[in-house]
Formats: C-alpha cells, structure tokens, sequence
C-alpha cells in the first residue's frame, strides 16, 4: 500500500488493531491518528469502538481498554488465573506496604506535600517518596504557598497505567474501602 493513497475503513481498523497489539503501554487516539495518518481523533475512536464489538460479538479473550488516556489492548480478567502463571514475579516490581500506604495518600489527596503524609502515616515518609517518584508513580507537582514553599506531590500516567486506570476518579470511593 502506498503511503498517500487514500485508506479504507478497514485498512485503518486493521492498521489500528495492529498498532494496539504491538504497543507495550497506552497510545492515544491522537498518536494512532498520527500513525495512521489522513484520520482524525473521531474516526480513530470510532474504530475502537467497532474493535470492541467485534471483540465482544467473537468472545475474545482480549478487550481493548481505556487506561491514562490511552488505548491498551489487554486480556481479559477472567483469564488472569494462568497469564499469572507466566510472569515472573520479582520483588523489584511489587511495592512494600509502607510504600502502598504512602502511594495511597498521594493518590487521594494530590496535590500534597511531605509534611501532610508523614502527618497522616505518623512515620517520616521522604524516602518512600523517594522510591516512588524513582519507580516512576509519583511526580513533584510544584511548591505549595505556605511558608518554606515545600514541594507538592502527586501521581503520575504511569501510576495509572500500572493501576488500570483512566483517571484519578477513577479510584475506589474512601467510604467503599473496607478497613480490616
């Protein structure tokens, strides 16, 4: 196929669904149109929208997502129990649950600053911000205005495609959260 000729519908659908499969993170409507070239972000979403009744019509053990304003194309739930088997586990990608309650913090309370989570965990909690921005989930988000200016911190797009999410709203409500 020619690079300036024009593409039909299904040659953009097939060049979308390729591009999904290939990518290791979220790729937004916007970047597909770019590489797909001659679409729009409306017709891009329009294919993902037939991608995903196609999916679901065929009963596909994979469904495309919306995570971190993207597109991601990722297996189904249900199937969770043996793609675990497959990954390997290492202690460098799970998080200690003094770096979950800190990530939680900053995560329901961003912006934020040091002062304010260490006053909520009631433990000194700089180098598990350290750690978090280190693995790329937490971001310095400016300076707050009290005196001192101390730095504000909040989560990053990485933190959501780790967590599957789209947006912050997208967290589970404070008052759903059960409480051992």
């Amino acid at each position: 196929m020619e690079p300036l000729e024009k593409k039909s519908p299904d040659d953009v659908k097939r060049i979308v669904e390729a591009v999904l499969f290939a990518v290791q993170e979220p790729i937004s409507a916007r970047k597909l149109s770019d590489i797909v070239g001659d679409t729009d972000t409306r017709e891009i979403q329009e294919v993902i929208r037939q991608l995903r009744e196609e999916y679901d019509a065929h009963d596909r053990v994979f469904q495309i997502e919306e995570i971190a304003n993207g597109f991601q194309l990722l297996s189904r739930p249900e199937y969770h129990e043996w793609i675990s088997k497959i990954r390997k586990k290492s202690s460098e990608s799970k998080l200690s649950q003094q770096a979950l309650e800190t990530l939680s913090i900053i995560a329901y309370k961003q912006p934020i600053i040091r002062a304010d989570i260490e006053a909520i965990r009631g433990v000194q909690s700089g180098q598990m911000i350290r750690t978090l921005i280190e693995r790329g989930l937490v971001k310095i988000t400016g300076r707050d205005e009290v005196l001192g200016r101390p730095l504000l911190y909040g989560t990053t797009t990485k933190f959501l495609n780790h967590f599957g999410l789209k947006s912050t709203k997208d967290l589970p409500k404070v008052e759903d959260l059960e409480m051992p």
